[in-house]
């Protein structure tokens, strides 16, 4: 790593907006990415809300070169379990030297007022590259530069079940209620990203099962 930068973590989801927000870091060069920091569900072995396989999990990091910290919690953990094994590794880090981590959140200021509290009580601060950008152009940046994504969640109560495993596209974005944000800040949908500018190759997978599970609809991508 270049000593002479600040590290930075990046809270990484496999998503869309975690995918922008890591390229921002990297393009300015003003911070070194120490590593990718993703909860986990214990009990599903899959990242926490996503429901993505831990091995895709891994295989991004592999492409993106980037070591990846994976913080585990229970299935239902309240917040306060969350927050006291996400310290546990921010502590860690901040032995390392590590002042900031970065966040692709884009406008829910109750969930930026919520991270910054917590890394407060660690002696860091939150980065938010993505702040207040219009959600409807970083769709179409996202796509523009040639990221790749499948919807992996969605909530039945604001989307429609049948977008759960379709392609993030344009053909998407025009499909989609004009109630729901392009870029799912409100939790209608979630993204697993799998090709684009800052990864070494193509993650290659497969659309498995879509089960309704805890309020939610998953789709099951399944490594090629």
């Amino acid at each position: 790593m270049d000593s002479s930068r600040p590290k930075v973590l990046v809270s990484w989801s496999g998503g869309k907006d975690s995918s922008l927000a890591l390229q921002e870091v990297q393009k300015s060069g003003e911070f070194e990415v120490a590593a990718l920091v993703t909860t986990l569900t214990k009990d599903f072995d899959r990242i926490s809300m996503h429901g993505v396989s831990r091995s895709l999990l891994e295989k991004q990091a592999q492409l993106l070169q980037l070591p990846l910290e994976k913080v585990w919690i229970t299935k239902g953990a309240a917040n306060v379990e969350y927050e006291t094994e996400m310290k546990k590794s921010l502590r860690r880090y901040y032995g390392q030297g590590v002042r900031h981590v970065v966040f692709g959140d884009l406008f829910l200021a109750d969930i930026r007022k919520y991270r910054e509290e917590m890394l407060s009580a660690v002696g860091m601060r939150g980065a938010f590259p993505l702040w207040m950008r219009d959600t409807r152009a970083l769709a179409e940046q996202f796509l523009a530069e040639g990221f790749k994504a499948k919807l992996c969640t969605v909530d039945p109560s604001k989307l429609d079940p049948k977008f759960c495993g379709r392609e993030f596209d344009r053909s998407l974005l025009s499909e989609i209620p004009e109630n729901v944000d392009p870029c799912g800040e409100n939790g209608e949908f979630h993204t697993f990203v799998y090709a684009g500018p800052i990864f070494k190759d193509v993650i290659e997978m497969t659309i498995g099962e879509v089960v309704n599970r805890d309020g939610f609809v998953f789709a099951d991508l399944i490594p090629a």
